[in-house]
């Protein structure tokens, strides 16, 4: 496997493990949010964060796929991906108050 593949498997298997810890806490949160006020509160950013996450596993799922077989589109696939990543790392600074 070449090396821009294999980065691209580590953010793959990591976006899938993302999106699978979000989707989970938004099942639970919608369980629990007629207990719980907060769960409630939380739910609409918590829904966002999964679609955003949903994305990404999608863009790199497309790469992955580009990257192993070697096809002529896997250029633009990683760029989006490599994109989608910077666009998050963005927002996660943003929304810590820290300048991008």
């Amino acid at each position: 496997m070449r090396p821009l593949t294999v980065l691209t498997a580590i953010v793959l298997g990591s976006s899938v493990a993302t999106t699978f810890g979000l989707g989970a806490t938004l099942i639970v949160f919608l369980v629990l949010s007629g207990e719980t006020p907060r769960f409630r509160e939380e739910l609409p950013l918590l829904a966002v964060y999964v679609a955003i996450f949903v994305g990404l596993t999608a863009l790199a799922a497309v790469s992955f796929i580009g990257q192993a077989r070697a096809t002529a589109w896997r250029h633009w696939a990683v760029g989006a991906m490599w994109a989608a990543l910077a666009g998050l790392a963005a927002l996660y600074a943003w929304t810590r108050g820290s300048p991008p």
